[in-house]
């Protein structure tokens, strides 16, 4: 998988992602895909990424974007049922 995604980077002209990123980012995925619903997930990490790449392009650092991305996301997706576990980077 981490082959394909870096090929897939390079080739439309992205950086790789980090070990960080890619956690997060698959964190918040499994997070859309239990909490709201698992068609809905690629259509969110299209907007997510989206959003970022319009930080990007207004000066945010990619660690700021992808944050401030995640946040909103974070920010709409209902209560996680109890027992679940905490995502990376939120407490």
């Amino acid at each position: 998988m981490e082959a394909w995604i870096d090929q897939l980077a390079e080739a439309l002209g992205e950086d790789t992602l980090s070990s960080r990123e890619t956690a997060v980012l698959l964190d918040v995925a499994r997070d859309v895909a239990h909490r709201v619903e698992r068609k809905i997930t690629p259509l969110s990490t299209f907007l997510l990424g989206a959003a970022a790449g319009r930080s990007l392009a207004g000066g945010a650092s990619r660690d700021d974007a992808l944050q401030a991305a995640l946040d909103t996301v974070r920010s709409l997706l209902p209560e996680a049922p109890p027992g679940e576990a905490q995502p990376l980077g939120q407490a």
